[in-house]
Parts: C-alpha cells; structure tokens; sequence
C-alpha cells in the first residue's frame, strides 16, 4: 500500500510517501517539503499570529494535495510541539480542518519519542541491544533509552533548535554571551533530566536522529564502514565542540555554504548545535551514531504494525 505521513513540525511542514506493507522495508516514493520556522510566528502570549496560522494552512493544503497526486491509499497527518504548546492550537487545529480538509493529530512529547525510537530501533535492528536516542526537533528535544521497541524511558524537554534560537539567540551572528546563556540554560535543563536514566545500563549504542543532527555530522563528523552497503554517520563530541563557535561566528545566509548545512535548517543550526552538545556531555557520550529514520518513519511503521 502507498502511505503519505504528514509531519507539522515547529520548522517545516513535510510529507514523506512511501510505499510499505506490514514487516517489509518502507521504500520512499516521494518527498514535499515546506519551511515554515514557525517558532517566528509566536505572539507574546504564545498564540500563533495570523500570519503563521496562514502559512500553516497553506502548507497543510499543499501537501495534501500532493498527497493525492500521488495516489495514497492513507494519509497520516500529524503535528507535534509548535502547535501542541500555542495557546490558540486547538484554534489553529479547527481552522487546518476546516479550510484544508485535513484532521491534524497531535502527538504529546512523549507520544513523539516512543515513534523515533521505534523508528531507530527498527533500523539499528536488535543486535544493537541498548539504545539511547537523542533527537532534536525545532521545539523540543526528545531522549530516549531502551532494549525493546518500547523505550524505558522517554523524555520531551523544550530544548528544540528553533526554540532556543528565538529564546536565546535572537541576533545573527549571535554574541558569545547569547550562546553562554543558552549553554547554561540548556546545561540546567539536562541536569534535571539525566537523573531519570540512572537506574537504566549503559547504552550499547548512542544514535541521534533528526535533520539538525544529520546536518551536524554532515559537517563535523565522518562516515564509518557500516553493514553490507550501509555506511554510518559519526559525530564526535569533539568535532561538535569545535565546529560550533564557528558556526557562531557565521551570519545565517553564509552558513549554507558549509557541508551539510541546508538553507532550511541555517537560522537554527546554531541552537541545535549548542543544546546537542551539552545533550553529549550531560549523559558523558564521546560519539554517537546517525539515523536516517526518525518521527515519520516511526509514524509509517506502527500504522503498518497496526494492519490486520
């Protein structure tokens, strides 16, 4: 069957389409991406303008139309942080419905971990024993730990890189001190969290997930011989900690210019680069490897698992 999973996420709206039936490999047929970076949007009160309201009809109409151009059999649609925190969601999540015809399903935080979990464990199969999983989206930062397909524990934090960015790094370039200051915030929040995972062993492996994290390992890190004709992405810690104030240095429209560092992803890179790294130093994680599946896949594959 042809599946199209619709990701409203707080930087891009993105349909990904596969073709899949249930315990066979999802084969990617089609991709649609729109950049919304709606974090920008956010009024005061933590509504979203209407502007941003508009942008998300837009892109929630585009896509669905692309959705049915491309024949699928059904379509998952969901949203996660950006307009599960806004004050007007429920507002927001009406009018998508109304003016677009499609239902939005919101995933809590914790609903969003346990699908990129799921995702990584499938890729990384059960050889790979003990995962932990960070995985960092425009509003939050999801960790995740566990030997199952279901994770021992599961963490949503509101670490996300645009997030951070409109919080903490509101200039471009932005100042050291804006980066020490969203270090420190981030260091604190991390504090708080890692308690959560001491009674769980040692992770056999250490995956990050998310286009903010590909990206990262585009630039600072390096491909290892995989399985078969699977090569893997690396980052070290180091090659993070030392690509960063550089990229700090850099104003947002020069950043593209570097490997891996894609125009949708220029204004936030910075933030995602920052919080990962004290993500790395919070749970003492040297290197870790890259997945290329995440949330949607892991959306695809339990509606797949779901199937008589």
């Amino acid at each position: 069957m042809r599946l199209g999973v619709l990701d409203v996420g707080s930087n891009t709206v993105h349909l990904l389409v596969v073709d899949a039936h249930r315990g066979a490999r999802p084969i990617p047929e089609t991709s649609r991406k729109s950049v919304l970076r709606l974090m920008r949007y956010l009024e005061p009160d933590g509504a979203i303008s209407e502007v941003g309201v508009r942008a998300i009809i837009e892109a929630v109409a585009g896509a669905a139309a692309a959705a049915e151009e491309a024949a699928v059999d059904e379509f998952l649609p969901i949203a996660t942080s950006a307009i599960r925190e806004a004050a007007n969601g429920e507002d927001v999540l009406a009018r998508v419905a109304r003016e677009t015809g499609v239902e939005l399903q919101v995933l809590p935080g914790e609903a969003e971990a346990h699908l990129t979990f799921l995702a990584v464990r499938r890729w990384y199969g059960w050889s790979a024993e003990n995962l932990l999983v960070f995985d960092i989206g425009g509003g939050s930062l999801e960790l995740t730990q566990g030997r199952d397909e279901v994770p021992d524990v599961a963490l949503s934090l509101p670490l996300g890189a645009g997030r951070s960015t409109v919080e903490f790094l509101p200039d471009d370039p932005p100042s050291t001190d804006q980066v020490a200051r969203l270090r420190e915030h981030a260091r604190a929040v991390l504090a708080d969290a890692v308690g959560a995972f001491d009674d769980l062993p040692a992770p056999d492996h250490v995956v990050g997930s998310s286009k903010t994290i590909r990206s990262l390992a585009r630039l600072a890190g390096h491909v290892a011989e995989g399985v078969g004709s699977t090569d893997r992405a690396i980052l070290t810690r180091r090659g993070l900690d030392d690509w960063t104030p550089r990229l700090a240095k850099l104003p947002a429209d020069a950043r593209p210019a570097l490997p891996g560092i894609t125009v949708d992803r220029t204004f936030q890179i910075v933030a995602g680069a920052v919080v990962l790294s004290e993500a790395m130093h919070a749970f003492e994680v040297r290197e870790l490897e890259v997945s290329p599946w995440a949330l949607r896949e892991g959306a695809i594959l339990r509606r797949l698992d779901r199937m008589a």
